[in-house]
């Protein structure tokens, strides 16, 4: 299903021009019109689902997969050392558009810091309880 109001829907559909990497009639992948890098990628699929929540397993199966054959052909073609894959959800995450999308984003040696945090400190309690909220409620 698409949401008509959904500007990734309708770039995945056909609708809105852009340059197009890769389609099958699931997805659609293109270069990002505010990259992170060069050849910056998002992978849409055709289908509307808010974020990774509502993507079902069998949606969800091929992505992981062809996020793979983009990010070494960014590797052999764009000659990047290496990739990230990210993908957002929520607003507090950096989700600004709600179609779930997969980024891969080409890196470069001495290329800019991304997708880094700085690691904080949690005790043993705090992650005992963190740990025992997470299984309750999966």
């Amino acid at each position: 299903m698409r949401d008509e109001n959904c500007i990734f829907c309708r770039i995945a559909a056909g609708e809105i021009p852009s340059e197009t990497i890769y389609e099958d009639d699931a997805c659609r992948v293109i270069l990002d019109l505010g990259p992170a890098s060069n050849g910056h990628m998002l992978i849409l699929p055709k289908d509307h689902y808010a974020d990774v929540t509502e993507l079902p397993e069998e949606a969800a199966a091929p992505l992981l997969p062809l996020a793979a054959r983009l990010g070494k052909a960014a590797m052999k073609g764009l000659g990047c050392a290496g990739f990230n894959l990210v993908q957002n959800n929520g607003e507090a995450a950096g989700q600004t558009v709600r179609h779930f999308h997969l980024h891969v984003i080409p890196r470069y040696e001495g290329g800019p810091a991304m997708c880094a945090w700085t690691p904080g400190e949690q005790t043993p309690e705090e992650r005992a309880a963190a740990g025992k909220a997470l299984r309750e409620n999966l």
